[in-house]
């Protein structure tokens, strides 16, 4: 049961200001990833803390907080976040119970604000609940009615649901890949809150869904093809009439029945531009989906052109990637590298809490037999034992480079065994930058050979000076070979699980006021 304090007047307030309550969930679960999520692996935050936490920084409440901050009559309230460490594998229900009871508890609390925010990732399931965020949304509107205004942003990589469409006023995307806008999409997520507020708009939402998932370098949005269907939605956004536009591509790897690629337009009012334009995009996408899949070589080609290289080499193990909602502790790259003799120098991440706490043990200076890899994901990955000395030993606590919020990575070793150096974590984190190599005292740019962890990342992060970029065909519960991986729950057909079929976009369309 959700209980609180509605009604009353929070203390420091003037009578007559417009409150605001920003609430937020965030994680991308791989449904393919064998571990469950548990409560432990979100960081929780209420009230002022929750403010905290996000002012100053570039995050997606961090932009909202600005302008909310910045409007004369308006104050933000925190209220709820749940943002996971990284992403990982289905959430346990009993966790997913937690979060949204103690998430709709601050609903119930603040019932009487003037508006809400919502912060949600959109790819996050549950044992039970294929759309978490749905649920938090209809759950939400359950307690405040049906007048109060609705903002919500999402992640390109979110699964758009019909049940996130009718109980938001509107929703707003990230609109760069490898995502560089959390900022901007709290920014346009809060102006257009306010603008509810003032009763100055009407939004109206047409959603184009498509049959097909989508992984690769095609995806960048600066210099990939699929950046001119984001273009266009932006456009439309920035037009007379538009109020928000995207592209969301969801994520490939969260198997539940509404996976699969959007094209979202909200209009003021009139919706006929917005359901001409949203299929004019949907049908360019569909056109171009061959090219949005990414080329993989084997792992046996990567290494071996690795050891051939000269310059620095890049190793894509995407399969593994953390973000993504992969286990994170593949040892596939090294295990054929041991394999082959490999002789350069390589920097890579790895999490295993059984390696990590042997090195404790051991302390810092010190050398042992360790095995390390297939801690999490055995049927994937078999341990394998090296000889390794310590070099450095940390709790794990830093910031992170793309946004300045402080990621967890547990008790953390770097251990070098050859040429090779581990920075190995008890927990996973994001990998999408080198947050976890600086923390550590390691550039990228010193090493011989760097394996990343994710699909995407800025390219002056890891590849600016490299000789070769590998994306390498090795196992994972995140691997770009979509076929491998046995999808049972999204709707069929879908590109590229089927074989050609046809598709007609429809354009559909949710509003909030008048009829239809």
């Amino acid at each position: 049961m959700w209980y609180g304090c509605g009604g009353l007047k929070p203390a420091g307030l003037e009578w007559g200001m417009k409150r605001i309550l920003i609430l937020e969930c965030k994680q991308e679960i791989s449904s393919f990833n064998p571990v469950l999520g548990q409560y432990e692996d979100f960081e929780i935050a209420r009230g002022e803390q929750l403010l905290t936490m996000h002012r100053g920084v570039r995050t997606e409440v961090g932009g909202a907080l600005q302008v909310l901050e910045g409007e004369a009559g308006l104050v933000g309230i925190g209220g709820y976040s749940a943002r996971g460490v990284t992403s990982g594998g289905t959430l346990a229900e009993e966790a997913w119970r937690r979060i949204a009871g103690e998430f709709l508890e601050a609903v119930w609390a603040h019932r009487d604000v003037d508006g809400m925010y919502f912060c949600l990732h959109g790819a996050l399931a549950s044992e039970r609940e294929d759309d978490a965020e749905g649920y938090l949304l209809e759950q939400s509107r359950r307690i405040v009615g049906e007048k109060m205004p609705v903002v919500t942003s999402l992640d390109l990589h979110g699964v758009l649901t019909d049940r996130i469409l009718r109980h938001s006023d509107a929703v707003v995307v990230y609109h760069t890949y490898p995502h560089v806008d959390f900022f901007e999409t709290g920014q346009r997520a809060a102006r257009l809150l306010v603008r509810l507020l003032r009763g100055e708009v009407r939004p109206v939402a047409v959603r184009v869904a498509i049959p097909a998932l989508v992984r690769g370098d095609e995806l960048k949005t600066a210099t990939g093809r699929w950046g001119q269907c984001v273009r266009a939605a932006v456009e439309f956004e920035n037009s007379k009439g538009g109020l928000s536009g995207g592209v969301l591509i969801g994520n490939p790897f969260t198997d539940v029945p509404d996976l699969c690629s959007n094209v979202l337009l909200v209009a003021d009012g009139e919706v006929g531009r917005a359901e001409a334009e949203a299929v004019r995009i949907a049908r360019e996408f569909w056109d171009m989906r061959h090219a949005l899949q990414q080329p993989l070589k084997s792992l046996e080609e990567c290494v071996e052109a690795a050891a051939r290289a000269k310059g620095r080499v890049v190793l894509v193990d995407a399969a593994d990637a953390t973000s993504s909602g992969a286990t994170g502790d593949s040892n596939a790259i090294l295990c054929e590298m041991r394999k082959r003799g490999y002789s350069r120098t390589v920097l890579a991440p790895i999490v295993d809490p059984r390696a990590v706490q042997a090195a404790f043990q051991a302390g810092v200076g010190a050398e042992l037999e360790v095995a390390v890899g297939g801690a999490l994901d055995p049927q994937r990955f078999k341990p394998v034992a090296v000889r390794a000395a310590v070099r450095m030993l940390s709790d794990g606590v830093f910031r992170s480079e793309s946004d300045g919020t402080v990621w967890r990575s547990g008790p953390t070793a770097v251990l070098q065994t050859g040429a090779t150096t581990l920075v190995v974590t008890s927990r996973a984190v994001n990998l999408y930058d080198r947050s976890l190599f600086f923390a550590h005292g390691l550039d990228p740019a010193h090493f011989e050979t760097v394996v990343v962890k994710s699909p995407h990342c800025q390219r002056h992060m890891f590849e600016e000076g490299a000789e070769l970029i590998l994306n390498v065909d090795a196992p994972g519960s995140t691997s770009a070979k979509l076929h491998s991986l046995g999808h049972r729950r999204c709707r069929r057909p879908i590109f590229p699980l089927d074989a050609e079929f046809p598709f007609e976009p429809v354009a559909r369309v949710f509003r909030r006021w008048g009829e239809g």
